[in-house]
């Protein structure tokens, strides 16, 4: 294990009855980088990325975060994670959902409210704290997810394809928030099919039918495969 690795995934298989999902995943995210997984829908990517938020168990292997082997109860408070799909209560307004879940996360008084209103800014919805979440657009339910796994200020943020659904001003503002959290130390994985997002990543790793063919720095991953885009280079290492 690299000792600036913050995660370290370790010859990690899954399979789902006869089917193999993940193929022996070896990969090191270090400390303060924006890591991207870049692949199709199927890939694997989503199952990579819940049993790095401890929801899910590789079939062989290990994933460590923080030296910690996943899944750990010790690190539930050192973890956010944003899921593919919304996990929010509808029928309450987005500020009873954020003081539900700042409350798991031990957060009271006047420290939940700061958070709640710093994230509810970063994410642009503060205008909206109070509407039922069931009046929300999907685009705003996003962002509140968003906002929710930001809440504790985790020092590793894993985020299943975050702006599914964004239209493209906000979602330069959302990355505009990555580099802020990047900047305090925090390490962000990001999965994503959009090949511009891939692009301002620090490091990217390249999945296909669940094995991963390539990890390095975009302009290395382009470099090395003389590409002008990521698209063309992911073309290349897949064989396509």
């Amino acid at each position: 294990m690299n000792t600036n690795s913050c995660v370290s995934i370790q010859h990690v298989s899954k399979k789902f009855g006869k089917q193999q999902v993940l193929n022996d995943i070896n990969l090191e995210v270090l400390e303060g980088e924006i890591f991207g997984l870049l692949g199709p829908s199927g890939a694997g990517k989503t199952t990579l990325v819940k049993q790095l938020a401890g929801l899910d168990v590789p079939s062989s292997g290990e994933n460590f975060l923080l030296q910690e082997k996943m899944p750990s109860l010790k690190l539930i408070e050192k973890v956010g994670y944003m899921a593919q799909s919304d996990a929010l209560y509808e029928d309450l307004s987005a500020k009873e959902n954020l003081q539900f879940f700042s409350a798991l996360y031990g957060l009271k008084g006047e420290k939940q409210k700061q958070r709640i209103e710093e994230v509810m800014e970063l994410v642009h919805l503060s205008e909206h704290l109070n509407k039922l979440v069931s009046n929300y657009s999907g685009g705003m339910k996003r962002r509140l997810s968003l906002a929710i796994a930001l809440l504790h200020e985790p020092d590793i943020l894993i985020l299943d394809e975050p702006t599914v659904g964004i239209d493209p001003v906000l979602r330069k503002s959302i990355w505009d928030a990555f580099y802020e959290l990047k900047k305090k130390g925090t390490t962000l994985i990001v999965t994503t099919h959009v090949m511009d997002e891939a692009e301002k990543c620090d490091r990217l790793g390249l999945i296909r039918e669940g094995s991963l063919i390539a990890v390095g720095t975009p302009r290395e991953l382009k470099e090395e495969t003389n590409s002008t885009t990521i698209e063309e280079a992911f073309l290349f290492y897949g064989g396509a």
